[in-house]
């Protein structure tokens, strides 16, 4: 009976602690979030984090406590500071352990900021503006956006077509052209590469990944007897083996890290390029379809047949200097951000105050780009709405730009921003160039948001459209 007292009693105190004694205990939010992780973990588990953490920042503000130890902020001086200060902004928490490849690190899992800067060195070159807009780099790009528009439009009539996986294909197709060409996947053409990109776009691992955050040990312990599939399992084992090979295109991100004078063992060159070929695939397929579909709806019927005009009265002109496709993606990447996650940070040795309230060390900091891209309806009226237009518009620029978070921001934002890009805006004037597309009247699948640990995609995983050849 003493044994529950104090159990109760050391319940107390650890309640009457992080609701009046902590630092944190004038940060707004739900106080049962203040007292215990399970009530984010309840969110987290259940796939609703980023509409919840979404939730509170419209009932609380721009500040909101979403555990005992964690903030969650939506304001660009707030993302300034956790992401882009000193160059790199605060050093990354252990949740990126969950993108170690093989056991081993690569740059997006690497925690502290020298070494990641180290990784990034090696790299960034290859994924420059400059580098990207080379000839190499385009004519792949190009040929690939060809491929998807022949893939959608080689049946006869107006068949519809789940550009759904036909994107992941492109994506991926595209991705492993840069980073081990002429060893890329050539899944628009190839049977055996087609079922991998099905395998990587169809398969859910989010409990999984949130298990092994929370629970390592227990993880580790029943991953040892249970059928858990590794959805990369197939292409970690292609990968592993292409980062041993010699007989690499010399434009290639594997090239660069084979010949560069401070070289990587192979398992760590490996773990890179498998990470970028999963960043690759998920953020560029999933952002493309939520924007082809969005395109596609009879709300946006004006606004394709614009971005059409656009490409069909220009077309010697650099696709950089499009302003109304530049328009279109931007939207898309602001409404349906890839990467609409938070993307947590620990506050450095010493505390930092942002705002007007003070965070000591190891405290968790984030903001989430779903948010950034909302909740400010000075910078973006009506929000929820897809308007390009909104881009085209002198007054604001500034404040838009700075609160589009789709490739995150700071020296430790997407490497792959340019490409990514590229390729986004090859692909719809490849396809918009000649092409009228419509959500088919069989599709049925839901279109919705579904989360996944940082990224998101379709939750019907399936996108039926249309294709019209303009005549």
């Amino acid at each position: 009976m003493y044994a529950l007292y104090f159990v109760c009693l050391g319940l107390l105190y650890v309640v009457y602690e992080r609701l009046v004694l902590s630092s944190l205990s004038k940060v707004p939010g739900p106080a049962i979030a203040a007292t215990t992780r399970l009530v984010l973990m309840y969110y987290e588990f259940t796939r609703r984090r980023r509409r919840w953490i979404h939730a509170l920042h419209k009932k609380y503000g721009p500040i909101v406590r979403i555990a005992p130890d964690e903030i969650s902020f939506a304001t660009w001086d707030a993302a300034k500071e956790i992401y882009v200060s000193e160059g790199s902004g605060y050093d990354k928490t252990l949740f990126y352990k969950l993108f170690d490849n093989y056991e081993t690190e690569c740059m997006f899992s690497t925690l502290d900021r020298a070494p990641h800067g180290e990784r990034r060195k090696r790299i960034a070159d290859r994924y420059s503006k400059t580098f990207i807009m080379q000839p190499d780099v385009i004519s792949g790009v190009q040929e690939r956006a060809e491929q998807f528009v022949a893939k959608c439009t080689e049946k006869p009539g107006s068949e519809a077509v789940d550009v759904y996986i036909y994107l992941h294909c492109y994506a991926i197709d595209c991705i492993t052209y840069h980073l081990f060409d002429p060893h890329g996947l050539n899944s628009l053409a190839d049977a055996s590469d087609l079922m991998k990109v099905k395998e990587l776009s169809h398969h859910d691992n989010l409990k999984d990944s949130y298990m092994q955050y929370y629970f390592t040990e227990l993880f580790r312990y029943t991953a040892s007897f249970s059928r858990r599939v590794d959805r990369s399992k197939r292409i970690a084992a292609q990968i592993i083996n292409i980062a041993r090979r010699s007989d690499i295109a010399e434009h290639t991100v594997l090239y660069r890290l084979q010949t560069h004078e401070d070289k990587l063992d192979t398992r760590s060159i490996a773990s890179e390029l498998l990470d970028h070929t999963l960043a690759g695939l998920d953020t560029t397929g999933d952002g493309l379809c939520f924007l082809m579909h969005q395109l596609s709806l009879p709300a946006s019927a004006a606004i394709q047949e614009k971005l059409r005009l656009e490409l069909t009265e220009n077309t010697s002109m650099p696709i950089d200097d499009l302003p109304y496709l530049d328009a279109v993606v931007k939207e898309g990447l602001r409404c349906f951000s890839p990467i609409p996650m938070s993307l947590p940070r620990k506050v450095p040795r010493g505390g930092r105050t942002i705002g007007d309230i003070f965070l000591p060390e190891e405290t968790i900091v984030s903001c989430q780009a779903y948010t950034l891209h909302r909740i400010d309806e000075k910078v973006f009226p009506n929000p929820d709405n897809f308007v390009p237009e909104r881009w085209l518009e002198s007054e604001g620029n500034i404040e838009r730009n700075q609160l589009l978070l789709a490739f995150s921001t700071g020296g430790r934002g997407c490497i792959g921003k340019h490409l990514a890009l590229l390729e986004m805006k090859m692909l719809l004037r490849e396809t918009y160039s000649s092409y009228r597309t419509s959500v088919a009247s069989e599709m049925a699948a839901s279109m919705d948001v579904d989360d996944q640990v940082i990224a998101s995609r379709p939750i019907g995983r399936t996108c039926l459209l249309k294709f019209e050849k303009i005549m």
